[in-house]
């Protein structure tokens, strides 16, 4: 059967409408020219007249009468003057042209003669890596053209790059890390020390994206923060990596920050954490900032390992069971530790078994605060004891069902000192301070996708939780408020979140501070002066005198003399 023709209006009608688009098109475009000046000088009365108004909606009532007898008197002076409305109109006409001119900056066609030259020094640096003999057609080559190959740049104030897409061939093995790690090493050097970039690889598209990340945020004091029991914030992030934000105070301002949560309980997937980092890089006071918002929902164990005090606001308060400085201490408050978490577990246990719910006791969290533990390493290996690492092993394994949390915090040069027992089991990780490329991953188990800096405030540093991406982390600051470097305002910040003091056993209740006039100085008290009390009449060895006859004498015990 012989098929019919399609209409002709099926056939050639895309064609036809296109012509008449571009017809449109070039209509609209000519009558824009033409009538260019009249849609300036609309535009430019639109602006006057809305001056105007804004002007008398500013200007106070007991004026507008004023104003409005000036502006008569204007306008009759301009209608008596010979050509007077000609020259207003022509002069009105004027300001609205120049009013209504198009004021946008124009949009530059590239890059100037600076952009362009560290563009192509940044692209001939990458011929080498991704070039290729047997490439017919090679994208990259030396004298070769840089704009193929950077499709989309961006620079900053100071000339430097601060956004750059790359294109690189097919056949580059952007699946290796040792290769990756290359790349971004040389366009951080090439695009401009000091700054943090984060590398973005696309292998499905054969891109990469690097983009200039901006410093964290480091004016975050220790405060309140909105979250529920069971989760502890870390510190805070870039907005493009979490999904979550906290409302923060900064003096009178409020605004959002995305938070890193670490949450523990029995659910939790990484009930421990381990935190690292170089000496003054922030861990003590990441270990502060946990131990002030677990004390809101259960009890505190510290040991400093250290020995300097910095957990000495913490004592005697609610929650805070202990803080032990000395290897004696430590290893008492550890192994009573390990018998408390033995007991939550054998209690949860029967009451499972009875078909109760487990004891009020056991669902309380109790956490377990170590600073630089392998001091008493070293300690306990001279004194022929037992390392308090070792008491570690039950809180570590079976903490979790048990509502125990243990958090260790160390220094970099120690880590071959901690036991097995606190590498294994502490899944989420924390390093903070100056740190390269090959520690971050080997703490963490990842390398970080920006490059690490030199030069970081403290508390700044990386964390991963488990299997998660990894994180860039700056803790909020949370110092020891009886270091006399510390700020005022920090000072108070901390000590508003310090719980009341412990009631003794003999019922006397201790003042709590006026937290305006801050924590008082920890002064040795005077001797007070005894008391005048009547003075006891001191014995005097006498000879006893005779005893009346109806009493028994008292026999006197006395020292035998020889006779002659």
């Amino acid at each position: 059967m012989a098929r019919r023709p399609l209409p002709r209006i099926l056939s050639n009608g895309s064609a036809q409408l296109a012509r008449s688009r571009e017809l449109a098109r070039t209509a609209a475009d000519s009558a824009t020219d033409v009538l260019h000046p009249l849609i300036t000088i609309t535009r430019g009365l639109r602006r006057l007249a809305a001056a105007g108004r804004r002007r008398w909606t500013e200007t106070p009532k007991e004026r507008r009468g004023a104003l409005l007898f000036l502006v008569a008197s204007v306008l009759l002076v301009v209608a008596l003057l010979p050509y007077g409305p000609l020259c207003a109109a022509v002069t009105l006409m004027a300001a609205a042209a120049w009013k209504g001119r198009d004021r946008a900056p124009a949009a530059s066609d590239g890059p100037d003669e600076s952009q362009s030259e560290r563009l192509k020094a940044l692209y001939e640096a990458l011929v080498p890596h991704f070039s290729a003999t047997e490439d017919p057609e090679p994208l990259y080559a030396h004298g070769g053209a840089w704009d193929k190959a950077f499709p989309t740049y961006a620079f900053d104030g100071a000339g430097r790059i601060s956004h750059l897409v790359v294109r690189y061939p097919a056949y580059f093995t952007d699946g290796e890390a040792e290769v990756r790690t290359r790349i971004e090493h040389l366009l951080a050097a090439k695009s401009g020390r000091g700054r943090e970039y984060h590398f973005t690889w696309d292998e499905e598209g054969n891109q990469l994206t690097v983009s200039v990340l901006l410093p964290l945020p480091v004016d975050i004091a220790a405060q309140r923060f909105v979250t529920t029991p069971g989760e502890t914030v870390l510190g805070f992030t870039d907005p493009t990596e979490v999904r979550r934000t906290l409302p923060l105070t900064y003096g009178e301002q409020r605004r959002d920050a995305p938070p890193v949560v670490w949450r523990t309980g029995l659910r939790s997937t990484e009930p421990h954490l381990l935190a690292l980092g170089q000496p003054g890089s922030g861990t003590s006071t990441l270990l502060r900032s946990i131990a002030l918002q677990a004390l809101q929902h259960g009890d505190v164990v510290i040991v400093d390992g250290g020995g300097t005090g910095e957990y000495a606001c913490l004592t005697g308060r609610d929650g805070v069971l202990a803080v032990e400085c000395g290897l004696t201490g430590a290893l008492a408050i550890l192994e009573w530790a390990a018998t408390e978490t033995e007991r939550r577990l054998i209690a949860a246990n029967r009451a499972h078994q009875a078909g109760h719910p487990p004891p009020d006791d056991t669902k309380r969290p109790l956490w377990i605060l170590l600073d630089r533990p392998t001091a008493f390493t070293h300690l306990a290996a001279a004194d022929d004891r037992k390392d308090p690492q070792a008491l570690l092993q039950v809180p570590l394994r079976h903490g979790r069902p048990a509502n125990v949390t243990v958090v260790v915090a160390d220094q970099l040069d120690s880590v071959d000192t901690l036991t097995d027992a606190v590498r294994q089991h502490t899944r989420a990780r924390v390093i903070l301070g100056p740190a390269t490329a090959a520690q971050v991953e080997s703490v963490l188990g990842a390398p970080p996708h920006t490059t690490p800096v030199d030069q970081v405030p403290p508390g700044r540093g990386y964390a991963r939780l488990g299997t998660g991406p990894v994180h860039r982390l700056q803790v909020p600051a949370t110092p020891n408020p009886y270091d006399d470097a510390t700020s005022d305002a920090l000072r108070q910040a901390v000590l508003d979140l310090l719980p009341p003091r412990t009631t003794p056993a003999d019922g006397e209740t201790v003042p709590d501070p006026d937290p305006s006039q801050g924590e008082p100085e920890l002064v040795e008290p005077e001797p007070a002066e005894p008391e005048p009390v009547e003075s006891e009449p001191v014995p005097v060895l006498t000879e006893p005198e005779p005893e009346p006859a109806e009493r028994k004498p008292v026999p006197v015990l006395t020292k035998p003399t020889k006779t002659s």
